[in-house]
């Protein structure tokens, strides 16, 4: 008898929530929340070198963060850097790190933590597309996506996230994708990496909930197509780049 009563609890406990869940998002549709102040803020980004990982690394310069700039092309990753002090950063600290590499992530990380600071907002934006067919696409491709679109988040995640927690202060962003929703004719793999992404962050977040660790914020953004040549030669079956 217990146990049915504890699931009828659980049920009314979901639900209700969910009604406030969706209470909340109906008010906040018309009164905004304030914007959060980064000014300040120690911003990780990874795949900074280019595409959407400059183009955050372009704004955040305008909101006054301290960027941390991650990109495993060092030529790309200057000319980022560049761009943000002529946007009006105050502070800009470069490094090259392949994301795909467990040991340099860690490397670079305790480099981080050691000339910059405790990282406070660590944005997991750096990305690859193969553009190949599932039966295509040679073997050693596919782990490289794996490994630079999901496993890049799990090692950065374990360098950065318990000075979070102890300071009770951070934001992790995932850049995952629409893609990370659902299948897409011609990205197997990419979609593969996008939905583990967005299932990490999630379930992480979940964990961090579960421990009131209130201070340590999650972001999961799931674009569309964007414009940055990523996509340049991936079709999805019709006549148009993905």
């Amino acid at each position: 008898m217990a146990p049915n009563l504890n699931s009828v609890k659980n049920l009314f406990v979901f639900l209700g929530k969910s009604v406030f869940a969706l209470l909340e998002v109906m008010v906040f549709t018309f009164i905004p929340r304030p914007q959060k102040s980064v000014a300040g803020e120690i911003v990780l980004i990874t795949g900074s070198g280019s595409g959407l990982g400059r183009l955050l690394a372009l704004k955040f310069a305008r909101l006054g963060s301290v960027l941390v700039l991650w990109d495993v092309s060092k030529e790309g990753n200057e000319e980022t850097s560049k761009m943000a002090w002529e946007a009006g950063a105050t502070k800009v600290y470069t490094y090259t790190c392949d994301c795909s590499r467990k040991e340099e992530v860690y490397r670079v990380a305790d480099q981080v933590k050691k000339e910059v600071g405790d990282v406070s907002i660590l944005i997991n934006n750096a990305g690859i597309v193969t553009g190949k067919k599932f039966l295509d696409c040679p073997d050693e491709l596919m782990e490289k996506s794996i490994d630079v679109n999901f496993k890049a988040h799990l090692w950065t995640y374990k360098a950065f996230l318990p000075a979070m927690i102890a300071n009770d202060h951070g934001h992790l962003v995932c850049i995952s994708s629409s893609a990370g929703l659902i299948g897409v004719n011609g990205l197997a793999d990419y979609c593969a990496t996008k939905f583990a992404a967005f299932g990490f962050a999630e379930s992480v977040f979940m964990e961090t909930f579960a421990k009131k660790q209130n201070g340590v914020k999650t972001t999961i953004v799931c674009p569309f197509f964007i414009n940055t040549g990523m996509f340049d030669g991936c079709t999805t079956g019709r006549t148009r780049n993905c």
